[in-house]
């Protein structure tokens, strides 16, 4: 674990909130097939997975647009039929993931997800993996009036538990989008991944936590 330079104290949480693809489950494959499919049936080249790494961010309906102009809404049908062919049957847990929410879940700590995949393919994932019970509350893209990084998603899976955003509430993702959620919300950005953020990475919003794996998150909470 690492604090972020000059950042205080984190809070004991109340809640903490999680990002979903790649941050709880490795989905990475998955949106590759389905956006290379979807980019090759309208003409355009093919993203590497480095590629689909950096440029993957946004949801659907904020990033398609600027990629497919008027012709968006078919190629999110055509995106969205390829992912829901194919995700169940590749979907990952991150190592550690299981263990971490269900020790969380012992705390009575209030969990919820917040992410850009469409909340009814969120919800299906969790439940097919059994860790819909560990959530107050599951919010993906299009639930809310606006998609992360805006705060809208936040303020709705909080609204369940009757608590408001704020540093006590964490916001644990693996991508920049996700820090610049927690930072528009008020709550204290987490990052997990393996890689330490980089020197100007979060300029803006860096992360007040960062780990390197989900029970490294956890064993931290443990010591509080």
């Amino acid at each position: 674990m690492n604090a972020a330079a000059g950042a205080p104290p984190p809070e004991t949480p109340h809640a903490i909130l999680f990002d979903w693809d790649n941050t709880l489950v490795d989905t990475w494959p998955v949106i590759r097939d389905a956006l290379n499919t979807t980019l090759t049936a309208f003409g355009h080249e093919p993203w590497t997975m480095a590629e689909v790494r950096v440029r993957v961010r946004n949801s659907v309906r904020d990033r398609f647009p600027k990629m497919f102009g008027d012709a968006w809404r078919d190629a999110a049908d055509m995106f969205y039929a390829r992912y829901e062919e194919i995700h169940m049957t590749k979907l990952e847990p991150a190592p550690g993931a299981a263990e971490m929410l269900a020790g969380l879940a012992e705390r009575e700590l209030y969990l919820g997800l917040v992410s850009n995949k469409r909340g009814d393919i969120l919800r299906a994932e969790a439940e097919y993996l059994g860790w819909h019970d560990y959530f107050g509350a599951m919010v993906g893209a299009n639930d809310a009036v606006r998609d992360k990084p805006a705060a809208d998603p936040i303020k709705l899976a909080l609204t369940p538990a009757g608590l408001e955003p704020g540093p006590s509430v964490w916001y644990a993702g693996d991508a920049d989008i996700d820090m610049e959620c927690a930072e528009a919300s008020g709550c204290a950005g987490v990052l997990i991944r393996a890689e330490a953020p980089g020197p100007d990475e979060f300029s803006g919003f860096p992360p007040v936590l960062h780990f390197d794996g989900c029970m490294a998150l956890s064993k931290f909470v443990d010591k509080m």
